[in-house]
């Protein structure tokens, strides 16, 4: 049979499938929930069992509004989930824990809405052999049928549930994988991976008063078994640690090193290329071998014929092995630089470090630039932030970066600063002290300016020995305590203070002073009052001698 005929038959076997399917009349392998009766109608599977589990599923769905969230409520509560096993058996149903591309299966698949659907997943071959598939849109699906069968949901809520996978999908980011490097400050996008389980790391966002911080979160397995996160890791500091790696990497002397390197790697592959070759040529060499022998062979011997002639089909097979390792090899194996490609990576050690720190220099640019020298960094969570750093040469650092601090540390005031503050209070209440720290450019934990009762706030928090007692120390008296020794008001302190007979400080904001002891200028009591004056001279002195 020649090779047209075939095509002929095979499409003709295909295009009897599509009509079939057209109207709604090929079986296929159904998902779990569904049996064929004797008919040859859909129905539900008349396990109740298997009924109830998938209408959980969507129940739980509908309640909780994702897909991992699902999971951890069946992991909570300890239900399997169940599935059909082909490999072994003829459609055994087994049980087992619930999974999270099994619930995103479940809610995209119509037929559980009651639709009949072909031709959702295509097979198209690539031009080196390989096959890759695609989910092309419901219009072009090749057929599709709604209400053709019983099912578990309405197509409306099908719908809805479709649209808020959506929904989720752009709110989490769909960054599973490395992807193409896009807004956001998070350096290692698509580059941090677990120390832990091996996996991908995502990014996370939360806002740090008008900063956005990032997070490097692995989850994936807390979503596919409903898990807790396997390590999570605040990306502030350690961003700032990689770009003064990759700062310091691309030098002068490190890339005239990489220069020599490239030489020695071109030359390596010069001589592989050749041992390459002679492989090739052995290869051809046995081929046309066994060639040879097939052709020499008596064509009415069978027994022999076949046999050579199968050996020649296995030379033929590995010599085209052997030419397609080749000519893989070579196209992976790096080219030698020119001069002026030369020159332009020695300008990047000048222009490098300027670029990077550049303010304007948008984010997506410089995790462009971090992809050109990095791999991957592997984080692990401990003590400190251990990161491993893979070149993309091959070569490895390893960062040990302090853990990041929790926000109330991040917002404590400097111990510069409250080291001022107990210097001051020696000598200045706290609104002065804030004037002073403000005058010399000083701010708070939280950045903003000084003010009296930040002022006694810090005192509090800390603290500090207050002003009134720096002054009770120092033996200074209260107003009443002066005021008793000197046998006057209070009020007369006061004026006395204010002639300057007495020498106060203050000690708050309120103009309450603390007072030295008196002096010895300081006036006797009544000595100027008028009354107490004639009073002392009509008293009869004892001093006087007698007429």
């Amino acid at each position: 049979m020649s090779e047209a005929e075939l095509h002929v038959l095979r499409a003709r076997l295909r295009g009897g499938i599509i009509n079939k399917a057209r109207r709604g009349e090929l079986e296929m392998r159904l998902p779990i929930g569904f049996i064929h009766d004797g008919q040859g109608k859909l129905r539900l599977d008349p396990d109740v069992r298997i009924q109830e589990s998938i209408r959980e599923l969507f129940r739980t769905f509908r309640r909780t509004g994702s897909a991992s969230a699902t999971v951890r409520a069946f992991h909570e509560q300890g239900l399997k989930f169940p599935r059909h096993v082909f490999k072994w058996s003829q459609g055994e149903v087994v049980w087992s824990e619930l999974e999270h591309s099994r619930v995103l299966w479940v809610l995209h698949n119509p037929r559980y809405a009651g639709a009949y659907c072909f031709g959702r997943l295509r097979r198209r071959t690539l031009p080196d052999g390989r096959h890759t598939y695609i989910r092309p849109p419901r219009e072009e699906w090749l057929s599709f049928i709604r209400e053709a069968h019983e099912g578990y949901i309405t197509w409306e809520e099908f719908e809805q549930n479709l649209k808020r996978l959506r929904e989720n999908a752009h709110a989490v980011g769909a960054d599973r994988e490395r992807g193409a490097p896009r807004e956001g400050p998070a350096l290692l996008q698509g580059l941090a991976i677990c120390a832990r389980c091996g996996q991908r790391m995502t990014v996370r966002y939360h806002q740090n008063l008008t900063r956005c911080v990032p997070d490097y979160v692995c989850q994936r397995d807390g979503i596919q078994h409903g898990k807790p996160l396997c390590q999570q890791i605040r990306g502030t500091t350690l961003d700032e640690a990689i770009g003064e790696l990759l700062i310091q990497t691309v030098t002068p002397l490190t890339l005239e090193v990489a220069l020599a390197v490239q030489q020695e790697i071109e030359r390596r592959g010069e001589e592989t290329d050749r041992l390459r070759q002679q492989e090739v040529e052995r290869a051809r060499y046995e081929s046309d071998l066994a060639r040879r022998r097939f052709m020499q062979c008596d064509p009415d011997n069978r027994l022999v014929a076949d046999t050579l002639e199968a050996e020649w089909n296995q030379r033929l097979r590995t010599l085209a092995d052997a030419q397609e390792r080749y000519e893989k090899q070579r196209q992976s194996d790096r080219v030698g630089l020119t001069d002026q490609q030369r020159n332009n990576i020695m300008a990047l050690a000048r222009d490098f470090p300027r670029l990077w720190k550049d303010p304007h220099t948008p984010d997506r640019e410089r995790k462009r630039m971090a992809r050109l020298l990095i791999a991957d960094v592997t984080l692990l969570k401990g003590s400190d932030i251990r990161a491993q750093v893979r070149f993309s040469g091959g070569a490895t650092h390893t960062l040990h970066v302090p853990g990041a601090k929790p926000h109330w540390m991040l917002q404590q005031t400097p111990a510069a600063t409250v080291a001022e503050i107990d210097r001051l209070l020696n000598e200045h209440t706290p609104r002065e002290i804030a004037e002073l720290l403000n005058r010399n450019g000083l701010t708070s934990g939280q950045g903003v300016r000084f003010h009296r009762a930040l002022v006694q706030r810090i005192c509090t928090s800390y603290r500090l020995k207050s002003r009134y007692d720096r002054l009770r120390g120092r033996g200074l008296l209260t107003m009443r305590e002066i005021a008793k020794r000197l046998q006057i008001e209070v009020d007369t302190v006061k004026r006395w203070r204010r002639a300057g007979l007495l020498v106060g400080y203050p000690y708050d904001d309120h103009r309450s002073c603390l007072f030295e002891p008196p002096r010895a200028d300081v006036p006797a009591k009544f000595k100027h009052h008028p009354a107490k004056k004639l009073a002392r001279s009509a008293t009869p002195s004892t001093n006087r001698h007698p007429k």
